[in-house]
């Protein structure tokens, strides 16, 4: 199971990028798709997950949703929702690993993909990977992953991420 959602602008409002900007309906929608969405996923989708064979169940996060890699601040909505999905990931991770000890949990960060989510926010020299490729690096680190990496926040990569 891969959960592939996230937003970081409307049409109507970029990402707060202070504290001035903060308006609680942004804030909401920004956790519903980003946080509680991606949680009643794994609700309804862990029981068909294998009991005891080898399963995946990796949600899309974001290296701005660490909270101990945060060094520019901004985009609090987005930072916090996919906080929120981290900390919803890893404790989903405990419980799946009870139940289905053969699964891994996991919240990745794809990289910078070009998608309409990114092409405001591209910087000059930031690697910027097409969608299939991205995809195909999300596939190829599902595939490696094993048990005992569940609960973890990974770069595509493989690489950890600080929480």
């Amino acid at each position: 199971m891969l959960i592939a959602t996230g937003v970081l602008s409307y049409p109507d409002a970029g990402p707060e990028r202070s504290l001035r900007d903060l308006d609680p309906a942004r804030l909401a929608r920004a956790f519903a798709v980003n946080a509680i969405g991606p949680a009643l996923l794994f609700k309804h989708f862990a029981p068909l997950l294998s009991r005891y064979e080898r399963s995946v169940a990796a949600t899309l996060s974001a290296r701005v949703g660490s909270i101990g890699d945060n060094r520019l601040g901004g985009w609090h909505g987005y930072r916090a929702s996919k906080a929120a999905l981290n900390q919803l990931v890893r404790t989903a991770s405990v419980e799946l690993s009870r139940t289905r000890p053969g699964c891994v949990c996991v919240a990745v960060h794809p990289g910078t993909v070009d998608t309409p989510l990114s092409a405001p926010f591209a910087k000059a020299g930031l690697a910027v990977r097409p969608p299939a490729e991205a995809a195909a690096r999300l596939l190829d680190l599902t595939d490696r992953l094993a048990p005992a990496d569940t609960g973890r926040f990974l770069d595509v990569d493989g690489r950890e991420i600080l929480w």
